[in-house]
């Protein structure tokens, strides 16, 4: 199973579209995440008429239409992995614990709101992912987003792929 993961797209404050390599990995994706942070509601319609499946979550930036269609935490689980979707994890120092005590029961946490790229693996074998942002870069090199694959109960083949400049 393929996962495409994004998160913070700021649409059409920080860009008017999706860079055109994310776009292109939509159709490929059986199960796209967003971490929140849509901004407008054509960006989720836009997920939602090209992939099979999307899980996403709003963000602090999100209004009423999209707080209406999506939950602040969303669980998932695909292929014996249990994941959860999720805006804002608080500071970076401490991260790892306080999600694995407030996710006790998954494997998989994806998150968003700081724009910066994350892949660690809490005490306890919670993985946290975080795939940047595909329109904000913020104080990073590079604007980014996330695949992975899902197979036999593990996540594997998680990639971070940088965006050329706009």
């Amino acid at each position: 199973m393929r996962l495409v993961l994004t998160t913070d797209t700021h649409l059409p404050k920080r860009a008017k579209e999706l860079p055109e390599p994310l776009l292109a990995e939509l159709p490929r994706a059986d199960v796209v995440f967003h971490a929140g942070d849509w901004v407008d509601t054509a960006t989720l319609d836009l997920l939602e008429a090209r992939c099979p499946r999307v899980v996403g979550v709003y963000g602090n930036n999100d209004g009423p239409e999209l707080r209406a269609r999506l939950p602040e935490v969303a669980y998932a689980e695909l292929g014996g992995v249990r994941f959860a979707v999720v805006h804002e994890t608080g500071p970076a120092q401490g991260r790892e614990a306080r999600c694995a005590a407030r996710f006790p029961d998954v494997d998989v946490l994806v998150f968003g709101h700081s724009h910066i790229p994350w892949d660690t693996i809490a005490p306890g074998g919670l993985r946290l992912l975080n795939p940047g942002s595909p329109t904000d870069r913020r104080r990073q090199p590079h604007c980014t987003y996330m695949t992975a694959t899902v197979a036999d109960g593990v996540l594997t083949d998680v990639q971070l792929h940088r965006l050329p400049p706009r």
